[in-house]
């Protein structure tokens, strides 16, 4: 996967999607990423770094998992500089950098994303047993989007979008990542691609990256269309719609801070 790409994609640059500019593509029912194949749409992807490698502390409490899938899957920044570190060691020390403050600022119990995407391009699993958990079509429960935990699996995507767009290396990425979360859940691209301000007030993932919400849901399509499926037979999500819950006044705005995480009806942190 190439990481040395600092500037934003445009608008057609995005529609290669991960097949063209990462070699990732879900061929044949099967994933591959680089020429490594994974025995089905639902195993992690090769390109995803497990926790041990970003050495990631244990939860402070059990891990919520449900037996029930996601319906969304919520595109989020960091909200943290642009970094022009592309490097897999800066990527892993993001992971733990994310961790730590999740667990020791916010007090959750572990971090409070699924998964995170570096500006090198470089998929780190967040929250314990996400992976696992992807493989079973079941729902680690995060504390990303407030009120929607138990509905939304969440990327943290590495930098701030708000007038500037991520480097070509998350984009791709971040493509090949959603196709691989609407195949092993069944979700349609197109229903079930959502940002974090559809569903809470914050102005994540940024406005750069909330427009190009349409062209990745568009190659996320085409990904999986490559595969053979008909992305139109998809489930469209049946949950309850998008709520958006006050922020309280006392919440702090702080380092990877872009909007609540957690609100009054959800049942983990």
């Amino acid at each position: 996967m190439p990481h040395t790409h600092p500037s934003g994609p445009g608008r057609r640059t995005i529609l290669r999607g991960a097949a063209v500019t990462t070699g990732a593509a879900i061929l044949g029912g099967a994933f591959t990423v680089g020429g490594a194949t994974s025995a089905s749409a639902q195993e992690a992807p090769s390109f995803l770094h497990w926790r041990g490698a970003w050495n990631a502390r244990p939860p402070s409490s059990p891990i919520q998992v449900l037996a029930t899938a996601p319906s969304y899957i919520v595109v989020h920044h960091t909200a943290t500089p642009n970094s022009t570190n592309y490097s897999l060691d800066h990527a892993l020390a993001l992971s733990r950098s994310i961790q730590n403050f999740h667990m020791d600022s916010n007090g959750w119990a572990d971090s409070g994303q699924q998964l995170t995407i570096s500006r090198g391009g470089h998929v780190m699993e967040g929250r314990d047993r996400t992976p696992e958990a992807i493989a079973a079509r079941q729902h680690v429960v995060g504390a990303h989007v407030a009120n929607n935990n138990s509905t939304c699996i969440g990327i943290e995507n590495e930098g701030t979008y708000m007038t500037t767009g991520p480097t070509q290396a998350l984009t791709d990425s971040l493509v090949a990542t959603l196709a691989w979360l609407c195949g092993a859940y069944g979700l349609n691209p197109q229903a079930a691609i959502r940002g974090h301000r559809d569903f809470n007030a914050t102005a994540c993932p940024g406005d750069v990256l909330y427009a190009m919400l349409p062209d990745l849901r568009n190659a996320a399509a085409s990904v999986l269309t490559a595969q053979g499926v008909d992305v139109d037979s998809l489930r469209t999500p049946t949950a309850d719609g998008p709520t958006y819950p006050p922020v309280p006044d006392d919440e702090p705005e702080r380092e990877f801070y872009h909007g609540p995480g957690r609100g009054p009806d959800d049942f983990t942190r």
